[in-house]
């Protein structure tokens, strides 16, 4: 599958711009990590797990990690790529638990760049280029702030990587801040 079949498979379940935007940013973190932590011949894949991983949200939020299994396995998608998407609702709405390093970073990070971009939109800047892990963290730490972004949830895929808090905060941060500029294309 190719990123472009990806977007369009996405945009068919999804039409809502903060769910695409979501998509986007997460793809484009997910990628981020996959170079970082040596991935780099996975990075498309690791991508376009990121950019679908919330197929089914915006039509089934009740079905959301069940509903996107099915739709990708009457595509013929990739079952590497259905495991890995449905891991992300391990324990909310499904059973499936992440496995590979990319899907307990996928578990990690798509609450906390959810956190992120909340957190840059309250900036004067509108963006995370500004932002210090100092202010993430005092945002993370205000539990009224950015509500629906599971702390508990960051919480576990931080530990599930083997990673304390701050790394993880720090790394996605960072990720953010060097991919912002392509996903707002």
């Amino acid at each position: 599958m190719t990123y472009e079949e990806a977007w369009n498979l996405l945009c068919e379940y999804n039409e809502e711009p903060f769910h695409l935007q979501h998509a986007k940013t997460v793809a484009y973190v997910m990628e981020w990590y996959a170079k970082r932590l040596g991935y780099e011949k996975e990075a498309d894949f690791w991508k376009i797990v990121g950019l679908l991983h919330d197929l089914d949200f915006e039509q089934f939020p009740e079905q959301h990690c069940i509903k996107s299994q099915q739709i990708m396995e009457e595509r013929g998608i990739d079952p590497a790529i259905i495991h890995a998407t449905a891991s992300h609702g391990y324990g909310l709405t499904v059973d499936v638990k992440p496995e590979h390093e990319m899907e307990k970073v996928l578990y990690a990070v798509d609450e906390l760049t959810g956190l992120i971009n909340a957190a840059a939109l309250m900036r004067p800047s509108k963006s995370c280029q500004d932002m210090e892990l100092k202010s993430l963290k005092k945002k993370y730490k205000s539990t009224g702030f950015a509500a629906g972004c599971s702390r508990e949830v960051i919480a576990n895929g931080a530990e599930m990587l083997g990673w304390d808090l701050d790394r993880l905060l720090s790394d996605t941060l960072e990720a953010m801040k060097e991919t912002e500029a392509q996903i707002k294309l």
